[in-house]
Formats: C-alpha cells, sequence, structure tokens
C-alpha cells in the first residue's frame, strides 16, 4: 500500500459531539443569566472554547471565559464517559485499516481526558493521538498532524501519502497545510466547508475502506 497513515479529527469526524456541546452551552448559559440557542451552538462549531465562552458571555452569560470552559468540557467529557456517539461506519473504517497494517492517529484540539476516554473505548483501534494539551500549536496550524506524523516515524515529505480526516474549516487548514491528503466529511456539520483545498468531500462512510483510501492516495501521486 502507498497509503502510510490515517489521522482522524475527533468531532463530527469520529464521533456525532456537537449535540453534546451545543447542549453544554445552554444548560451553563442559561442556569447563568444568559440566552442560547442551538443555532448559537452551530454558529460556533470547529471554534475554540473560549471563543465560544466569549459569544456566550456577550449574550448574558455572568461566568468567566476559563469557567465556561471547564464547566463546558466536563459537561462533555461525563457525557462521552457514559457513551460515545461514533458516526455510523467509522469504526468498520478504523477495523479496515488496523487489518491492513496502516495506522489510524486521533488528532484533536480537545483535552487529554476526553481524547483517553475515546482511546479506552476504541479499544487499540488507535496507534496514538495528539491532543489539545500537548506542547504543539493548535488548528489550523498544520502542527498538530506533523506533529502526529513525527511520532508515527513519517517524514514531512511523505504526507501526500497519508489522510486527514477533518470536518472543520480550521481542521480542513490544517491538515491542507501539512501537506497531507484532506478528506472533508459533511455529513455531521452545517458550516460551509468548500473551497478549502480538500482533495475531496464525503458525507458518509459508506463503502470507504483501506482499499479505496490507498486507491485515493494513489491517484493523488499519480500511481
Amino acid at each position: 500500500m502507498e497509503l502510510k497513515a490515517v489521522f482522524w479529527d475527533l468531532d463530527g469526524t469520529l464521533i456525532d459531539s456537537e449535540p453534546l456541546w451545543h447542549q453544554g452551552e445552554i444548560v451553563l448559559a442559561h442556569a447563568n443569566g444568559g440566552e442560547w440557542t442551538e443555532e448559537d451552538g452551530w454558529a460556533g462549531s470547529g471554534t475554540p472554547v473560549p471563543d465560544v465562552a466569549r459569544r456566550m458571555i456577550a449574550k448574558g452569560c455572568t461566568l468567566s471565559v476559563e469557567q465556561i470552559d471547564v464547566r463546558l468540557k466536563r459537561y462533555v467529557f461525563e457525557a462521552e464517559q457514559e457513551r460515545l456517539p461514533w458516526i455510523d461506519g467509522v469504526l468498520d473504517v478504523v477495523r479496515s485499516l488496523k487489518d491492513a497494517g496502516v495506522p489510524s492517529m486521533l488528532v484533536s484540539t480537545s483535552p487529554r481526558p476526553i481524547v483517553e476516554n475515546v482511546m479506552r473505548q476504541a479499544v487499540g483501534l488507535f496507534a496514538g493521538y495528539v491532543c489539545g494539551d500537548d506542547p504543539v500549536a493548535h488548528k489550523p496550524d498544520p502542527a498538530p498532524y506533523l506533529e502526529a506524523a513525527r511520532r508515527l516515524g513519517i517524514a514531512a515529505e511523505d504526507m501526500p501519502a497519508t489522510i486527514v480526516f477533518e470536518d472543520s474549516s480550521s481542521g480542513l487548514r490544517s491538515g491542507v497545510a501539512s501537506g497531507a491528503t484532506v478528506i472533508a466529511q459533511t455529513g455531521w456539520i452545517r458550516t460551509d466547508t468548500s473551497g478549502l483545498g480538500q482533495y475531496t468531500s464525503i458525507d458518509s462512510y459508506a463503502g470507504v475502506t483501506a482499499e479505496t483510501l490507498d486507491a485515493l492516495v494513489r491517484e493523488r501521486l499519480g500511481r
């Protein structure tokens, strides 16, 4: 296989967690003097939690940015400990990669406890992860994906032979800037992610296997 590795974003790519974040935002805002709706949540999808917190404060929430950041992440972490909302078919893709000897790495700006919970529930399907608590720049900087590749022993010049699955504009820009072959997952996000440099876009994991991903890399490499 030409395919060297697959790098996975978390929210909206591996798990359908946006509804959990939005519900947490609503609960926090309404309990602390603010107004917040699901549409407000979608407007902030794919942006760092402190940015969302500032929007919540602008709509009346009396908590500080730091308080919102801690409490919102705790809300999502506790919900995901009970059950991870895996996107339909995604674990079949990861298993196909593992069977083919292609490592998968989780690359997320989420804090370490959230990411390690995913690793536990994925039961050995991932070779490792890079998370928001690691000392690397956050997306849209390419650093998280380049660091994930480094940990697998993949050189920067070989990034076109890797695949990145992303769903947010910042994540897509990060993957593209890293040099990887980027696939935009559009099925679980409402924001427009067109024209961000991705190689292709999909809206489900139907028909996606290690072989089809390898063919995509071969196509890009002209082999």
